[in-house]
């Protein structure tokens, strides 16, 4: 993309104003940045942010880092790339999630593709998750191979704009309009 994904704009916002904006979240928030990234434009929305300890280790040490912060039983995790995903799919990932005690952690599939992200885990997931960083599996979606980790059908209404990842400028533009 150029730069950092953070510092994208969209309806001629800094993304994370947008997104918080848009999911409207009624609990806590929290953002996890990569060091030197700290304070992206719309950071002040989030009710706290958290730098991850280690640069380029990729999405799964960012799931780490926001098990090692998170101050609620229950965390969804999301990137700032995907900003069709909202507060409905959180809800039903959480809804999911509780009703399965035996869990420790829940994402989508959409067709025969998991989704890694959104992910919702219990805060008890965070040895489950630092003992796979440790052994270098860094693939998050994987989490739905492991015992205790499901993976569910994502509901088809949602339509793909839900799973919009935007990793160039054409997907970007596609979606901001």
């Amino acid at each position: 993309m150029g730069a950092p994904k953070a510092h994208l704009t969209l309806q001629g916002r800094p993304i994370l104003e947008y997104l918080i904006d848009r999911w409207r979240w009624p609990g806590p928030t929290l953002l996890v940045t990569a060091p030197g990234r700290e304070r992206p434009p719309g950071w002040g929305g989030f009710t706290r942010e958290v730098s991850d300890p280690v640069a380029g280790a990729g999405p799964m040490r960012g799931v780490l880092t926001a098990l090692e912060a998170v101050s609620t039983d229950l965390l969804v995790v999301t990137t700032c790339d995907m900003p069709g995903v909202g507060t409905e799919q959180f809800a039903w990932l959480i809804d999911l999630l509780s009703e399965r005690d035996e869990l420790l952690g829940l994402m989508a599939r959409r067709g025969e593709t998991v989704e890694p992200f959104p992910l919702a885990l219990r805060a008890a997931a965070i040895e489950v998750v630092r003992e796979r960083f440790d052994a270098g599996q860094r693939s998050t979606y994987r989490h739905g191979e492991l015992p205790r980790f499901a993976v569910e059908p994502a509901p088809a209404q949602w339509g793909e704009r839900v799973w919009v990842n935007l990793n160039t400028p054409d997907d970007l533009a596609r979606f901001d309009v």
